[in-house]
């Protein structure tokens, strides 16, 4: 693990913070999508941190062969870049589909716009719980790399939840590094997703490829 930070490099850190008030942390809990999403925001963060550590909470992903690709791929990743991982290896779909459903109103198919804003608050929110239970300096995630997410929304919900635990978030915009961590991802040989990561999104993305007829008909 890296010495600590020399003060040139603290006060980098610190414009980078949205809270003012920030005491150049030390160690980030740095939410974990996914392993090739990953990639260049915690290398960006390991260039100025003295302690990072990955979280993985990802219970939208689904089905289960799904999820256990992507945490073989963070704790992959984990290993390249000599970091530890705090883990939450359990499926348990059916309770994401539930609260999803139950804080969208909807009964069987809820919008986009919709279970995202709950996906991002529910893993953002328990990044932020997890690093002040473990003595984190501030928190951040992997969803600000990707140009799939709707950035502005996941930036807004990490200073909100911020001043709710007391806990800074650290904010970059990491997407200027999307083609050198789609390079690295593939160079590493790391498992790549075909979609976000919820049942919905599965339903969505393969039902357009067979509408485009890329795939063949199950009927």
């Amino acid at each position: 693990m890296k010495e600590a930070l020399e003060d040139k490099d603290q006060s980098v850190l610190s414009n980078r913070l949205l809270d003012e008030e920030a005491a150049n942390p030390h160690r980030i809990l740095v939410h974990m999508c996914c392993g090739p999403c990953s990639i260049y925001p915690l290398k960006s963060i390991l260039g100025s941190m003295a302690d990072v550590w990955g979280f993985f909470y990802n219970p939208n992903i689904h089905p289960r062969s799904e999820f256990l690709k992507r945490l073989a791929a963070v704790r992959t990743l984990a290993g390249y870049l000599s970091i530890n991982v705090i883990i939450h290896e359990e499926y348990r779909p059916l309770p994401f589909i539930q609260h999803l459903k139950a804080s969208t109103g909807a009964l069987k198919h809820p919008p986009k716009e919709s279970r995202c804003g709950y996906c991002y608050s529910l893993r953002l929110e328990e990044t932020a719980k997890t690093a002040v239970s473990r003595g984190f300096d501030a928190f951040s995630s992997s969803l600000l790399y990707s140009k799939y997410q709707n950035h502005d929304d996941i930036k807004k919900l990490g200073i909100d939840l911020g001043k709710k635990y007391g806990m800074p978030f650290y904010y970059e915009d990491f997407r200027a590094g999307w083609h050198e961590g789609i390079n690295e991802s593939r160079g590493k040989g790391l498992y790549r997703q075909k979609y976000c990561g919820c049942i919905y999104s599965r339903i969505e993305r393969y039902s357009k490829k067979k509408e485009s007829g890329k795939l063949p008909s199950s009927t």
